[in-house]
């Protein structure tokens, strides 16, 4: 193996630059040539390459975002652009290819794999915290701590005026995020995807904390349990109190990555270049246990990590 590639694909996560940095300096140090591809799949499949030297990483471990800058790219669903894809590593002489990302980055890791035969490792970096293979991801500590951050302030307003505020955080699909940030701010309500509820039975939750001397709550959901604007109407009008929704959105994305996601970044691309060398052809690293650990990467997409529910039922014991 003499020069690898890598790319930040899907959407982009704190700790991104960290894990770059990581990947680079690691090649490097065992004398191998780094080429970055631009844009996500997009950027490889147009070419779109910047080589990476020792100091062309200098300076970003504490940024957020991504210097190879990152985008969606439906055209790597199509064997044609798998195909222009497998040609630009040809053209470039690749011999392995890491790709920091989340499930979807991953499967089209996975099939470009098929269409290259060039050996793939997947670093996952994701604030949504849902890739199979790994206790945690890249940015999801971080994304964590800006969420807390703002709802500590919101905290401050929801006592203040007695009210009720519905956050709404990241999570499509699903709920990791808004469950240990739920759980984190001794939140009175968590709303998951994975978890169904009854609107009716939750206005009975807030009122009964209002017969116990409770002047405000603050319900944390996910952005796939549900419709916020109109869970925020139903419990104004079921309960008659003051009902707020904030919607914290991309905020969650973006900001300096915490001491752990770094640490992870650094383990994480160190791991995956060492894989890589080592002769790995499919592989995602990891966290289990404390330990960076490799898996299978077509099961970092197709296998579902399950949410850890008895953390939820905790939540509802100390939100009495």
């Amino acid at each position: 193996m003499r020069r690898i590639g890598v790319l930040t694909a899907g959407g982009d996560a704190p700790g991104m630059n960290a894990a770059i940095r990581s990947v680079a300096r690691s090649a490097i140090h065992e004398d191998l040539e780094v080429i970055g591809f631009e844009r996500g799949y997009a950027g490889l499949i147009g070419g779109q390459t910047r080589s990476m030297g020792p100091r062309s990483v200098s300076g970003i471990i504490n940024l957020g975002g991504t210097i190879l800058k990152t985008s969606r790219c439906e055209e790597m669903k199509t064997p044609q652009g798998l195909r222009k894809a497998a040609d630009i590593l040809k053209k470039y002489e690749i011999d392995g290819l890491i790709t920091i990302g989340g499930d979807g980055a991953f499967r089209g890791a996975s099939e470009l794999r098929e269409a290259s035969s060039i050996p793939i490792v997947g670093i996952p970096a994701t604030i949504d915290n849902d890739v199979a293979g790994t206790d945690t991801t890249i940015g999801f500590d971080t994304a964590v701590n800006t969420a807390l951050l703002a709802i500590d302030k919101i905290r401050d307003t929801a006592t203040s005026h007695e009210r009720i505020f519905v956050v709404e955080v990241m999570g499509r699909r699903r709920g990791f995020l808004a469950l240990e940030v739920g759980l984190a701010d001794g939140v009175e309500v968590i709303l998951l995807p994975e978890v169904e509820f009854n609107l009716d039975e939750l206005c009975e939750i807030l009122k009964h904390g209002r017969r116990e001397r409770k002047t405000s709550e603050i319900i944390v959901m996910a952005e796939g349990a549900g419709n916020s604007r109109s869970i925020v109407d139903h419990i104004a009008k079921n309960t008659g109190y003051e009902v707020r929704l904030t919607t914290l959105g991309h905020i969650q994305r973006g900001g300096s990555p915490t001491a752990i996601s770094r640490v992870l970044a650094c383990q994480f691309g160190h791991y995956a270049t060492k894989l890589l060398i080592e002769g790995a052809e499919e592989k995602i690293v990891g966290i289990k246990d404390g330990r960076i650990v490799s898996s299978d990467l077509e099961y970092a997409w197709k296998g579902k990590k399950e949410l850890d529910l008895r953390l939820y039922q905790l939540a509802r014991i100390l939100s009495a």
